[in-house]
């Protein structure tokens, strides 16, 4: 069914609304807009975080701009919200921006490059950095106006039926990982997959995959990963600052009056604070509760399996950002931060965290 996405309903109209669809509605001066995700409905941190952006908007609007979520699956599949935003289909998606990298390969810098900036970092360089405008560059010739909705910080390097002792162990390893981590670890001999999110434990479970990330200790446990696999590898190399998106149909976004604007700006920079503050305080608190209640064994990457993960990231960094004009700056201007990032951390971060360790641990 095809219809007008700036169709206006008058007041008495209202209830003819149904008929067009997913169309956005204006009434009484007040617009309806549609939202998917490529999450299951409130699932921990992503679902939830979609969730309080929709109802924040709401709020800070006073009703003037209401955003229906659907989440993934209900009204699209998870894996064609990006298209949906585009088409006009909806106008706007909850989703992470490694889902979209055989659209873009510039997107990878906005998600996750693979031992590169952390959440806080990614925030400062997007806000303060010009990352902000290389991404609205990036995602221009899809008509698309993206917002940075948080971090969830370091994830887990994920779940593995049988332990990993040398590269040889990842030889035709059938593993879930998305990003560019996925291309690192095919490099070393494994055979990267990826699926949604609400598949993960099903993929896991009938073996269609041999090991899986997801994201950290409270998403996995909630998707019941622990059931299915012993080995728990930490940290995860891969996604060292992932972050979540926000994505506006840029007709949609341009109707709107700017005080509007405003609001959907401002809500997704609070959502995007409480999603980095949700997932540090659940992620730290229940990892003891994998070990303790369902017997996980926590495992690191031997040192020669790490070392090759450095090596293999470097080259497909490199090659990734010599791949275009577009990619070449995003990456100067990434790299740039990157560098200055981890030196103020050898000089602050790191000497911190490791003088606390010392100081408590006896507790």
């Amino acid at each position: 069914m095809t219809f007008d996405r700036r169709t206006v309903l008058t007041a008495g109209a209202v209830g003819a609304a149904s008929m067009v669809g997913t169309a956005p509605s204006i009434a009484e001066n007040k617009t309806i807009w549609r939202m998917v995700t490529t999450w299951p409905r409130n699932a921990p941190g992503v679902g939830v975080n979609a969730q309080r952006f929709a109802d924040r908007v709401g709020l800070l609007s006073n009703g003037r701009l209401t955003i229906e979520l659907s989440a993934a699956g209900e009204l699209i599949p998870a894996f064609e919200s990006l298209d949906a935003v585009q088409q006009g289909t909806v106008q706007v998606s909850h989703s992470a921006p490694f889902f979209w990298l055989g659209k873009s390969e510039a997107l990878n810098y906005f998600g996750s490059i693979p031992l590169g900036l952390l959440d806080t970092e990614i925030a400062a360089w997007l806000y303060f950095g010009g990352g902000m405008a290389l991404w609205e560059e990036a995602m221009a010739d899809f008509g698309i106006k993206p917002l940075f909705a948080g971090s969830s910080g370091i994830s887990a390097g994920g779940w593995y039926r049988r332990e990993i002792n040398d590269l040889e162990d990842l030889k035709g390893l059938k593993l879930r990982m998305a990003g560019l981590g996925g291309e690192v670890m095919k490099r070393l001999g494994a055979t990267p997959v990826l699926t949604p999110p609400a598949e993960v434990f099903q993929a896991m479970s009938t073996g269609t995959v041999d090991a899986a990330e997801l994201i950290g200790p409270w998403n996995d446990m909630a998707f019941g990963l622990f059931k299915v696999a012993d080995y728990y590898y930490l940290p995860g190399f891969h996604e060292v600052g992932p972050t979540a998106e926000i994505l506006i149909n840029r007709e949609a976004w341009t109707s709107l009056s700017q005080d509007l604007q405003a609001v959907i700006e401002t809500a997704a920079k609070a959502t995007a604070i409480e999603y980095n503050a949700d997932y540090r305080y659940h992620n730290a608190t229940l990892l003891p509760a994998l070990v303790k209640d369902h017997g996980v064994e926590l495992r690191t990457f031997p040192d020669a399996v790490n070392q090759a993960i450095g090596d293999a990231t470097l080259e497909v960094i490199q090659e990734l950002g010599n791949s275009n004009d577009l990619t070449r700056r995003i990456h100067q201007s990434y790299m740039t931060f990157l560098t200055a990032a981890n030196g103020y951390a050898d000089k602050f971060d790191r000497p911190i965290l490791q003088q606390r360790t010392a100081a408590f641990k006896t507790i």
